[in-house]
């Protein structure tokens, strides 16, 4: 017998990406609430998903309590909010994966890569949570209507995060929604992941690009993961 899909909630739920990632996983069969400070807001975008193949009906709640219904908790939300989200959700996070898909994009200028002092946005909720939860990032250059289109993704998605375990469970995530998924380090190395979105924004506007991705090459069927 197969172990049961992990429970999934995601934190700004409402908005683009936290919304496209909702109706993907939810059509692949997981568990998905989504957050809102919103409860009201939260339920009325939870009804608007069709999953589907009698997947599981999506659920909306306010972020803290969707928070505490899951096994997987990410973090969809703008910069801006970003602080004050880990602390609204830090009691309920004890033992559980929490995934930053955050990118410190700073209005007007969100086509110049503008780091936090501490390194990426991840690494600030890592700093946060401490060893309360194990912070893997993810999800940083997928463009978020592509992710409510059917079909593959032309896109690899970088993972951060200090331990394996976690990465190898969020990758699981990313290949559910169609796409590949690396190991990518450390969550230090986020950093790389974060700042390419403001390059890809670049790109897109420069170029006329409708959500352009990144691709990593080589052969990449055997990852060495023992040493990082």
């Amino acid at each position: 017998m197969s172990e049961p899909l992990p429970k999934l909630s995601i934190i700004g739920g409402t908005g683009a990406l936290g919304g496209g990632l909702a109706v993907r996983w939810a059509g692949a069969g997981y568990p998905v609430v989504l957050g809102s400070r919103s409860s009201e807001k939260a339920a009325r975008a939870a009804q608007e998903i069709d999953t589907g193949n009698n997947a599981h009906p999506v659920h909306g709640t306010d972020n803290k309590s969707a928070a505490a219904r899951s096994d997987i908790v990410i973090i969809t939300v703008p910069f801006a909010n970003h602080s004050a989200i880990l602390q609204d959700i830090s009691s309920v996070i004890a033992g559980k994966i929490v995934v930053d898909a955050t990118v410190p994009l700073m209005p007007p200028k969100v086509g110049t890569v503008q780091l936090p002092t501490a390194g990426s946005a991840a690494s600030l909720t890592q700093d946060a949570l401490g060893e309360r939860a194990d912070v893997v990032a993810a999800f940083h250059n997928v463009a978020a209507d592509k992710l409510r289109n059917p079909g593959p993704i032309d896109c690899d998605v970088l993972v951060c995060g200090n331990k394996k375990t976690a990465r190898q469970r969020v990758i699981k995530l990313v290949e559910a929604l169609g796409m590949r998924g690396l190991h990518a380090g450390p969550i230090a190395n986020s950093a790389a992941a974060e700042a390419l979105t403001s390059v890809i924004i670049t790109i897109n506007r420069l170029y006329k690009v409708d959500g352009a991705g990144i691709r990593i090459t080589g052969d990449l069927t055997a990852p060495d993961t023992d040493s990082a």
